[in-house]
């Protein structure tokens, strides 16, 4: 049985399918999880005054706010296939291609991300470079992994896909990613999906 999408998460579905037209107007279409976060990542300045995202794995969505904490925009994205909030040690030395797939997570915690390049030379944004874990476009795929039509459904499970990173479509990393989080240093909160976010991140101390 499929999980079903919050209503938040729908409106963030139906933004997808309008081409992802009007970011602005999505930003503020977050879960109860990712409001609580953005009230504590300002209240105790966490992100140090850089820009900073916030990624909910459980609606399969990603929240970019300017420094101030300014809503820029939100999106659906694909996640790491398997359900997990930790990385296996030694996976950023692995070939893409032998991960095994229960070890295909989206590591939940806080993230110093920093733009570069992957070895193709693609520009996207850094997480945690020796776990090669990265925000990037979505790319070319076989066509049965239906990665574009999975960033459309409403069902959680069908944004599991990739084998760790967190994909968006490419116009939102052109028009949002990009000018906020590939020029410089920023902070990446990504809200674990196995147990409640008090319990990786103190947000209920305020």
């Amino acid at each position: 049985v499929g999980v079903r999408m919050s209503t938040a998460r729908r409106a963030l579905v139906a933004a997808a399918i309008g081409v992802f037209a009007a970011f602005g107007a999505v930003a503020g279409e977050a879960s109860a999880d990712v409001q609580q976060m953005l009230r504590w990542v300002q209240q105790n300045s966490d992100n140090h005054g850089r820009p900073f995202a916030i990624v909910d794995k459980r609606d399969a969505s990603i929240h970019v706010y300017a420094a101030d904490g300014r809503a820029i925009g939100a999106t659906p994205v694909l996640l790491g296939l398997a359900r997990g909030d930790h990385s296996v040690p030694g996976i950023g030395d692995m070939k893409v291609a032998d991960i095994p797939p229960a070890d295909r997570t989206t590591p939940a915690g806080r993230f110093d991300s920093e733009p570069g390049r992957n070895l193709d030379g693609e520009d996207i944004v850094w997480l945690d470079y020796d776990a090669a874990l990265a925000i990037h476009r979505l790319r070319p795929s076989p066509a049965r992994e239906r990665r574009a039509q999975r960033l459309t459904s409403g069902e959680a499970d069908e944004h599991r896909i990739s084998y760790g990173c967190v994909v968006v479509p490419v116009a939102f990393y052109e028009r949002v990613v990009a000018p906020v989080l590939g020029r410089g240093r920023g902070v990446v909160y990504v809200l674990p999906e196995t147990r409640p976010v008090a319990e990786m991140f103190p947000v209920d101390a305020g």
